[in-house]
């Protein structure tokens, strides 16, 4: 299944801030998130104007996972994101930008999320609320101001989605699963969220800081499509992480090169879940 162009998925600062101020503003979904969880007392310190926010562990996932397989960031059912997407004003048509901290980890699972949703129209900011601040763009604290409910109507499956099985085939070469966790989890040295630690058998690392300027915006282009280039082969491709949500930086990144990277959205968590053997070490890491 084809995926998604590159061309529109991301916006800059300052081509947001002249889209605000045009006729046809796009809904502002904030999504700050830390392993400790949602950034919500953040969000009330500083966020964009008209920004509505949105927590990745109640409304970008479903509950805790029955069965383990799902993983710790399992997918929503398509009515409870129906009702997240109406409740942040989104409708059919409606231009959506999202943002987090800075280096869009998790403003990729909100714009996989709407993209499988079949909402085409949807960018993550490059560089997140770092970079308007750095632009002197103005911020606003306090709760969100709601906007009219939207109208959306989910209907998932719009993007590719790998499941284990797929997954397993990668330890045999017919796919290359690529990790975007750190090297340091990859290799299974530390594993602060997860009961065990390592790898995917067979995978490979790519973490998705290599995709990124140290501002947290995303390299140009031919840089990215260098490092894809560096693990990629003729076999489909197959992002994963820890719980299925900094995977879908990789799915972007790609995106941003017209190249199609399927999500496997349980990872790592789901693969330990499901009982299945891990690796450690570094057998297949990018090339720095």
């Amino acid at each position: 299944m084809t995926g998604v162009t590159g061309q529109g998925s991301l916006i800059s600062a300052a081509g947001l801030a002249d889209e605000l101020d045009g006729e046809r503003p796009p809904v502002l979904l904030d999504v700050r998130w830390t392993p400790a969880g949602a950034s919500r007392r953040d969000f009330l310190t500083a966020h964009l104007p008209g920004a509505v926010f949105l927590d990745l562990d109640t409304d970008l996932s479903g509950p805790p996972s029955r069965p383990a397989a799902a993983g710790r960031h399992p997918l929503p059912e398509p009515a409870a994101l129906e009702k997240v997407w109406r409740a942040a004003g989104i409708s059919g048509g409606t231009p959506v930008v999202v943002y987090d901290a800075g280096s869009s980890s998790i403003a990729a699972r909100a714009w996989w999320l709407l993209r499988w949703s079949g909402h085409l129209d949807v960018r993550v900011l490059d560089g997140g609320l770092g970079a308007w601040q750095r632009a002197g763009l103005p911020t606003r604290s306090g709760p969100a101001e709601l906007s009219e409910p939207g109208w959306m109507s989910v209907r998932p499956g719009a993007m590719p989605v790998a499941d284990i099985d797929t997954v397993a085939s990668a330890v045999d070469g017919r796919v290359t699963v690529l990790d975007a966790r750190t090297p340091e989890r990859f290799r299974g040295e530390v594993e602060p969220l997860d009961p065990i630690a390592g790898h995917i058998p067979g995978a490979t690392n790519l973490p998705l800081t290599e995709l990124l300027d140290a501002d947290g915006s995303f390299l140009p282009s031919e840089e990215i499509r260098r490092r894809f280039d560096a693990v990629s082969s003729d076999r489909p491709l197959i992002a994963s992480c820890g719980s299925g949500v900094t995977a879908c930086h990789l799915v972007l990144a790609a995106a941003l090169i017209e190249s199609d990277v399927a999500l496997y959205p349980g990872s790592f968590s789901g693969w330990i879940g499901a009982g299945n053997p891990v690796e450690v070490g570094d057998p297949a890491s990018l090339p720095g």
